[in-house]
C-alpha cells in the first residue's frame, strides 16, 4: 500500500449468519485527506462496506469472510469495533440516533469516550463553528430536535473523537434540499479544514459527486464502476441511472428507467 492511501479493501467478501453473502469481492481504495463517495441503488451493500470498515458486522452477526481490509497499514478485518474506533475511523451511522435523553452538549461529550485525554471545551467550540444552528439548542434534549439539527448532533459528535477517517451513511436522508445543501456545505469544510478522509455513502448521487474527489459505483454486492467524480458526473450511465439524466440533458421520468435493471451493461 502507498503511503498517499489511508485505507484499501481486497477483494473483501462479507456473510451475515454464515449463511447470506451481500459483499461478494468488493476491491477500493481512500487517499488520505480525499472524499470518496460510494453510490448505488438500496441493497446493493454500501452500508455493509462502512460496517465492515468500522468493525459494526459483528453485533449484527455478519463478519468479512474473505480478502484483506488495510487501514493505514495494519489489518483490521474483523477487529472489535471499539477497538477499530480507537484507531481514528468513526463511522455515522443511517438514522440519526442520537442519547435523546441528554441535552446536545451532553450529546457531544459522549463524542471523547474513546480518547485518553479528557480536554473538551475547545473541541466543542470547534463544532459549534461548523453547526451554529446548534448553539441555541445546547441545553435542549435531542429527543426534541428536528432531523436537520440531529444530523448536524451525529456528525459534531463525531468530530469530537477527532476522526482521522469518517464514515458517513446518507447524511441527506428526510431532509429538506436546503438543509441538504448547508449539511454537504459543512462535509467539504469538515474535509479541507480539519484534513479528515471521508466515505460518504449517499443516494443523492448529484451532490455526492459535486463535493467528492473519487467515487465508486456498487451494484449486488460488487463495485462495477470506477473513477474520478468529475469524470463519473459525465459518464452517461450514471447520468441514467443515479442522476436520472437521460440523452441530451433531459430529464428522465420514473416510468421511463423503472426497467432499468435489465439495461446496465454491467448486470
Amino acid at each position: 500500500m502507498t503511503n498517499n492511501i489511508l485505507l484499501q479493501l481486497n477483494n473483501i467478501s462479507v456473510v451475515y449468519s454464515d449463511v447470506i453473502q451481500v459483499l461478494k469481492g468488493v476491491s477500493l481504495a481512500v487517499k488520505k485527506n480525499h472524499i470518496v463517495s460510494l453510490l448505488g441503488s438500496n441493497g446493493a451493500g454500501k452500508t455493509t462496506t462502512l460496517k465492515a470498515i468500522s468493525g459494526l458486522l459483528k453485533p449484527e452477526n455478519g463478519k468479512v469472510t474473505e480478502g484483506s481490509i488495510v487501514y493505514d497499514g495494519m489489518s483490521i478485518q474483523n477487529s472489535a469495533p471499539e477497538t477499530i474506533t480507537r484507531q481514528g475511523i468513526i463511522q455515522v451511522l443511517e438514522g440519526r440516533q442520537p442519547f435523546k435523553y441528554l441535552t446536545i452538549e451532553e450529546n457531544l461529550r459522549v463524542g471523547t469516550a474513546t480518547r485518553w485525554t479528557r480536554p473538551y471545551k475547545k473541541d466543542i467550540e470547534m463544532v459549534y463553528s461548523y453547526f451554529p444552528a446548534l448553539v441555541t439548542r445546547r441545553k435542549a434534549l435531542a429527543g426534541y430536535c428536528s432531523g436537520g439539527e440531529l444530523q448536524m448532533l451525529v456528525m459534531g459528535r463525531a468530530l469530537m473523537a477527532h476522526p482521522r477517517l469518517l464514515l458517513l451513511d446518507e447524511p441527506s436522508l428526510g431532509l429538506a434540499p436546503l438543509v441538504v445543501k448547508e449539511i454537504f456545505r459543512i462535509i467539504k469544510r469538515i474535509n479541507k479544514e480539519q484534513e479528515t478522509t471521508i466515505i460518504l455513502v449517499e443516494q443523492n448521487a448529484n451532490m455526492a459527486l459535486q463535493i467528492a474527489h473519487y467515487g465508486y459505483v456498487m451494484e449486488n454486492g460488487k463495485i462495477v464502476m470506477e473513477g474520478k467524480a468529475k469524470d463519473l458526473k459525465e459518464n452517461p450511465d450514471v447520468k441514467e441511472f443515479y442522476l436520472g439524466v437521460g440523452a441530451g440533458g433531459m430529464a428522465r421520468s420514473y416510468r421511463d428507467v423503472k426497467s432499468y435493471r435489465r439495461r446496465k451493461r454491467w448486470l
